[in-house]
């Protein structure tokens, strides 16, 4: 990722984002004489529960798309105004590509209970555009139709059709309890989670849920999709539990009791994310993720940051 551009892009957020500016101006940040972008602020990703985080030259510009996160009850959820949902396609059409090649080769099923229920799911979005480019009959949600999506798959597993399965990790699990495929251990099939069991089951680690969900799927890996509603880009990880980023995107890690130390290769801290995706939002957003980062750019993600952890800033703009 080229530095002058990550630059260019904090200069034009520093001046087009009011929330942004204030916030960097509380740390003493500004664009005059940064050179470095080790030096950018990461704007707390609890900015977008409170404020439309929109950066424009216009003030009078109109999201052209609102995306909401998922939330439990009695919490708040964030709020990403998109004013140009082309960049998003692109965005995460590229990265698909990047990794996977292109959707057309595959037939690609969605089991997103949870998503499909509320509005405003920026993964339901991918996942529908995903679908159209893969131009399948059998590409499209299943809900809670197991049975259909046992079937389903039973077909085109005796077809050696290659097949990509996103899915929630509640709604996995549930499919495998109650059924078992078998035959599966060959490259036809792809089980991607995209994490989180939203109230459902118990929390699991990563690292129990994939042991769940190959033998269930019988499976060498369980590959994971990492995103969230406030960015544009999406990090894969091909079941190793190490996530990869497109061309769009960075990964930071800084230390959990400094926020504007960066973290050692291998130590952990917060997951901070530069997303040059995001430019008429803010490209530098401090998740509330914990993970380590590796030297070849590569990151692990290890949970939520517990509110008692935390030492550093933690600062709000009124």
């Amino acid at each position: 990722m080229d530095t002058g551009k990550i630059l260019e892009v904090f200069r034009y957020q520093y001046d087009c984002c009011p929330q942004y500016r204030r916030y960097a101006d509380l740390l003493g940040v500004s664009p005059e004489g940064l050179t470095d972008i080790s030096d950018i602020p990461f704007l707390p990703i609890r900015f977008f529960k409170q404020y439309d985080i929109i950066s424009s030259a216009d003030p009078s510009a109109v999201p052209q798309k609102i995306f909401y996160s998922s939330s439990t009850t009695g919490q708040i959820p964030s709020r990403h105004c998109v004013l140009d949902i082309s960049l998003y396609e692109k965005s995460f059409l590229g990265g698909f590509r990047q990794f996977y090649g292109e959707p057309k080769d595959y037939v690609i099923l969605a089991l997103l209970p949870s998503y499909l229920e509320r509005e405003g799911s920026s993964l339901v979005y991918m996942a529908d555009r995903l679908i159209r480019e893969s131009g399948r009959p059998e590409s499209g949600y299943y809900l809670y139709d197991h049975d259909r999506l046992y079937n389903t798959l039973t077909e085109l597993r005796r077809r050696g059709q290659r097949t990509l399965l996103l899915g929630v990790a509640f709604a996995l699990l549930d499919f495998t309890e109650k059924y078992i495929l078998e035959g599966t251990n060959d490259p036809w099939l792809t089980v991607m989670e995209t994490g989180g069991m939203k109230g459902r089951r118990e929390e699991l680690s990563r690292e129990e849920l994939h042991r769940r969900l190959t033998e269930g799927f019988g499976l060498q890996a369980i590959h994971s999709e990492y995103g969230m509603c406030e960015l544009l880009s999406q990090a894969y990880s091909k079941g190793d539990g190490v996530f990869r980023t497109p061309d769009s995107m960075r990964v930071v890690i800084r230390d959990i009791n400094d926020p504007f130390r960066d973290a050692a290769p291998g130590e952990r801290g917060i997951i901070n994310i530069i997303d040059l995706a995001n430019r008429n939002s803010c490209s530098f957003i401090e998740t509330e993720d914990v993970g380590r980062a590796w030297p070849d750019g590569s990151f692990t993600v290890e949970g939520r940051l517990k509110g008692a952890e935390r030492r550093g800033c933690n600062m709000l703009v009124e």
